[in-house]
C-alpha cells in the first residue's frame, strides 16, 4: 500500500507517494502556474499510468493550496507547512534542532526541541532569497538554475550586495556587473547576503542549534548551503529529497491518522479526467462575511471551503448542478 502526499505552493505542486516504511517511492514535481486543480489533475494523470486507487491507502495535502487540494481530493489531512516539514525531518533525523526551509516565495525556520516544534517564523512579505528571485538572477544572468549554486563555489572573492529587499539586490548586482565583476564573485555575494537577511529577518531571535537541515528547492544551490554555513559556524545538512519535504509530511501525516481511523476519503486517481470549476460567494451567516469557495465536479457540487466555521465546509457531497 502507498501513501499520496500533495504539496501546493504559489510556484510548484509536488506529489509523493511513500510506503509502510513512510520511503519515498514515486515524486512528482509540476509547475503549479496559478492553477492548483490543473496541476493536481496533472500529477494525477501521471500517477494512474503506474499506479491504481487501490494501491493508495491515504492522502494528506500541505502548502498554501492544501484546503482546496485536501476538498478536491478528498484528504485525510491537511496541514500547515510547519508541521508537513517538521514531520519530514523528523522521520529521517531524530536529532533534527533547526530547519531552514526556502521554497519558491517563501522562507521559515522551524525549531525543534526533543522531536518537538517549539518555535518558528515565516517571510512571507519579501521574495529575496527565494527560489522565484534566484530563478530570475539566474535568467538575467544566463545562467542555468542549476548551476547557479556552482558559479559561487569557484569565486575566490565575496562581493558585497544588498541583501535586505529583492529590488535592491538586483539593482546591486547591475552596479557590480557594470563596475568589472565576474559572475562567480557576484552570485557569492548575492548568496551571502540573502543568507543574512534570512538570519536577520526569518531568524531574528531564535537560536540556531545543529542538527540543521536545509529543505525546500533553494537547498539544490550550493552556494546557498555554503554561505549559510560560512555564517552559523557548522556544517548544514541537505536531505537527499529536500524539495519535496513537505508533500513528504503530508503523506506520513495522512498515514498516521488512517493507521487510526481504518478509513480514508481519498476519492481515487481519476480525479484527473474530471471537470473542475470553482464559484466564490459571501457568506451572509454572520458578521464574518466569509468569502466561501464552491467546487464543482462535472457540474455537481463536491464541497466548499473558506469558512471560518465549517458552517460549508462540513457539508456533504450535493447534487446541486452548476448555475
Amino acid at each position: 500500500m502507498y501513501y499520496l502526499g500533495v504539496d501546493v505552493g504559489s510556484v510548484s505542486t509536488d506529489l509523493v507517494l511513500i510506503n509502510e516504511n513512510s520511503n519515498l517511492v514515486e515524486k512528482i514535481y509540476l509547475r503549479t502556474k496559478g492553477n492548483p486543480i490543473k496541476a493536481v489533475q496533472e500529477g494525477f494523470k501521471m500517477l494512474r499510468k503506474n499506479y491504481k486507487d487501490s494501491e493508495i491507502a491515504a492522502a494528506g495535502t500541505t502548502g498554501s493550496g492544501r484546503l482546496i487540494a485536501a476538498t478536491i481530493i478528498g484528504a485525510d489531512a491537511a496541514k500547515n507547512e510547519i508541521t508537513a516539514h517538521a514531520t519530514a525531518a523528523l522521520e529521517i533525523e531524530k536529532d533534527v534542532r533547526t530547519i531552514i526551509e526556502i521554497g519558491g516565495q517563501d522562507s521559515k525556520i522551524i525549531i525543534i526541541n526533543n522531536g518537538i516544534v517549539v518555535d518558528f517564523a515565516m517571510n512571507t512579505v519579501c521574495a529575496a532569497g527565494t527560489g522565484s528571485f534566484l530563478d530570475r538572477q539566474a535568467e538575467r544572468l544566463d545562467i542555468p538554475i542549476e548551476e547557479f549554486g556552482d558559479y559561487a563555489l569557484k569565486a575566490t572573492n565575496s562581493v558585497r550586495i544588498s541583501g535586505r529587499c529583492a529590488v535592491f539586490a538586483e539593482s546591486d548586482m547591475i552596479h557590480k556587473q557594470q563596475m568589472g565583476y565576474n559572475h562567480s564573485e557576484i552570485i557569492r555575494g548575492l548568496c551571502d547576503a540573502l543568507v543574512r537577511n534570512y538570519l536577520n529577518n526569518v531568524g531574528k531571535g531564535k537560536t540556531i542549534l545543529p542538527k540543521v537541515l536545509f529543505q525546500g528547492g533553494v537547498a539544490a544551490n550550493k552556494g546557498m548551503k555554503m554561505a549559510f554555513e560560512n555564517q552559523l559556524g557548522f556544517e548544514v545538512f541537505v536531505p537527499e529529497n529536500h524539495s519535496m519535504m513537505g508533500a513528504i509530511g503530508a503523506a506520513i501525516i495522512a498515514k498516521e491518522k488512517v493507521k487510526k481511523t481504518g478509513i480514508t476519503n481519498f476519492r481515487g486517481l481519476t480525479l484527473a479526467e474530471s471537470n473542475i470549476v470553482t464559484r466564490s460567494f459571501e457568506c451572509e451567516g454572520c458578521a464574518n462575511k466569509c468569502e466561501v469557495v464552491k467546487i464543482y465536479e462535472n457540474n455537481n457540487v463536491m464541497g466548499y471551503f473558506g469558512d471560518r466555521c465549517t458552517k460549508w465546509s462540513n457539508r456533504l457531497r450535493e447534487n446541486t448542478k452548476l448555475a
